[in-house]
């Protein structure tokens, strides 16, 4: 065991076979537990789907994840000790939504405590603008404050995409593997570890969802709200690291000066269509948090296209999006959020007039 902890923490990368692995022998298991406790979601007004679908496959994602953490990252225990609490405390929220379905004000106070325990009590927190707008380092009030929001709004959005089988998953494979090999490539090995083994865990649930048919299961908001947890984490760390590069022994090569535009490209889809469709709602005089079916998602499938396809073209325009960061990483923050979201106006027009198009030939 000792051998092998050695080997994964000198190759990070071999803990998506390791948590691949472990969510391939807990898998079928969470699915017959599942069926047998009618853990399962019926088709409804808001779903495409036929036929009861067990849909608490966050459980499955969070076993394979910390136990792979728990076995080969020894070190980061102790740094993460509070956050695990925080993210035992989403996973109950998750779990307990996906049963009964709770009121959107009860959700959001479980999603404050759980940020609690990573932002105050772990303190990992935004603690710089980076130079945008002038401010560099933020006094503690705004920091928590800017950080509380942050977090609710990476949540959510993630949350809110995950309409199509594979979407969510494979967004989170996607920005778990940029930020694991940054940590990697940047020596910070226990976060690696843990970004690695995220892509591992999607990546069983990913083949379930999309590829499964008796055995088809759904993330969730077990799995959603997990994903949106450490995803904020991972973004808190990444744009510390950039904040403060000799306190984290950054190398030239690896310094980004837009860092938080970065994050910003890399999390486009979900932020942007939140951004959206939350103002398309109050314009139209209602709640912003009122169910429709305006989503991005929703709206490639008006198209016309198969759910796969929907999500392989948002995977894609994800991959664009990342490469845009990557270019313009020491862009200014501004320019490069700019044309982050000139570029999703344009794709999102470009769809509307293909919409347009399908119905006027009908």
């Amino acid at each position: 065991m000792h051998y092998l902890n050695t080997l994964v923490n000198n190759f990070p990368v071999l803990s998506i076979i390791l948590s691949f692995i472990i969510g391939l022998c807990f898998m079928p298991l969470v699915i017959d537990i599942a069926k047998k406790r009618d853990f399962v979601v019926k088709p409804n007004k808001r779903t495409s789907h036929e036929g009861t679908i067990p849909n608490i496959g966050g459980i499955n994602i969070f076993i394979s994840f910390l136990l792979t953490v728990f076995l080969f990252s020894y070190g980061i225990i102790d740094q993460l000790q509070f956050i695990i609490v925080g993210v035992f405390f989403i996973l109950i929220v998750g779990f307990v939504d996906d049963l009964i379905d709770i009121k959107a004000y009860w959700k959001l106070l479980g999603e404050l405590v759980s940020g609690f325990f990573l932002i105050v009590v772990s303190d990992i927190r935004l603690t710089s603008l980076h130079g945008f707008l002038g401010i560099n380092e933020l006094p503690v009030f705004a920091s928590y404050f800017l950080s509380i929001f942050v977090f609710i709004a990476i949540i959510n959005a993630l949350n809110l995409i995950d309409g199509v089988d594979g979407l969510a998953s494979g967004l989170g494979i996607l920005y778990s593997l940029f930020f694991a090999l940054y940590f990697s490539y940047t020596g910070s090995v226990n976060l690696a570890i843990s970004a690695y083994a995220m892509v591992g865990s999607l990546g069983v649930f990913f083949i379930y969802n999309v590829f499964g048919k008796k055995n088809k299961i759904f993330m969730g908001d077990t799995g959603s709200l997990l994903l949106g947890y450490m995803l904020t984490l991972y973004v808190f760390q990444f744009c510390e690291m950039n904040a403060y590069p000799q306190k984290f022994h950054l190398s030239e090569f690896f310094q980004m000066n837009a860092a938080p535009a970065v994050a910003v490209c890399v999390l486009m889809v979900p932020l942007f269509d939140t951004i959206r469709v939350m103002l398309t709602r109050i314009k139209k005089g209602v709640s912003p948090f009122h169910p429709d079916k305006n989503h991005i998602h929703h709206l490639l499938l008006k198209t016309g296209i198969k759910h796969r396809q929907v999500t392989y073209v948002l995977l894609l325009v994800t991959g664009g999006f990342i490469a845009l960061g990557i270019i313009g990483r020491n862009w200014s923050i501004g320019l490069l959020s700019l044309v982050a979201f000139v570029i999703a106006i344009i794709l999102t027009e470009i769809l509307w007039r293909l919409l347009d198009r399908k119905t006027m030939s009908k």
